[in-house]
């Protein structure tokens, strides 16, 4: 299995990298968003701001939301995961539009979100099958889709509830960290890529 970590151009991640690998998978690290798409996976990290990482797709927009919505099983990680949204408060740029709706500051007196935080009314299998119940945020902005049909997992901070994660088919999102999570957020990593 050839997993393709696309690069905005900001961050380490080597940590993704090392959760990502196994027996038979091997990971490429990809700066140019149409190579990245001749893949088995793709994976949208969590590294970045918005609008530099928005500006780093944008020559591939379309055809990267086209092939998530043809089957690409892709795993979006916090930016990633907004990235799939289709734009963002924290700044200017388009998202990718494969989930409607926008990004926006989480709603608490107290910011960045950093740290542990559980997760409730979790539907995902991926998320179950790893018992993750608690995962590592870093996060000031999350999103809030058009459909709440789409959410597969819930968080809270400050009072503000929000989504931590989402899905359609074979493309997931979500806002916390799976590779800063301890043992169960590698699980869940691997678990994604097994139903794939």
């Amino acid at each position: 299995m050839r997993i393709t970590l696309f690069d905005y151009g900001a961050g380490n991640l080597h940590s993704l990298a090392k959760a990502l690998r196994g027996d038979g998978r091997s990971v490429v690290l990809e700066t140019d968003p149409h190579a990245a798409l001749a893949t088995d996976v793709l994976v949208l990290p969590g590294v970045g701001a918005f609008a530099p990482a928005a500006a780093a797709l944008a020559p591939a927009r379309r055809a990267m939301r086209d092939a998530m919505r043809g089957g690409l099983p892709t795993l979006g990680i916090c930016l990633g995961m907004q990235l799939m949204f289709d734009a963002s408060d924290e700044g200017a740029g388009a998202g990718l539009g494969v989930f409607a709706g926008r990004v926006t500051p989480i709603h608490a007196p107290q910011l960045p979100q950093i740290g542990w935080n559980t997760l409730d009314e979790v539907t995902d299998p991926s998320i179950r099958a790893a018992r993750l119940d608690t995962a590592y945020y870093a996060n000031s902005f999350v999103c809030r889709p058009t459909d709440a049909a789409v959410v597969t997992a819930w968080s809270s901070h400050g009072g503000d509830r929000f989504p931590a994660a989402v899905r359609t088919a074979r493309t997931l999102g979500v806002q916390f960290h799976p590779e800063k999570s301890s043992a169960p957020g590698v699980r869940f990593i691997q678990s994604f890529l097994q139903s794939m």
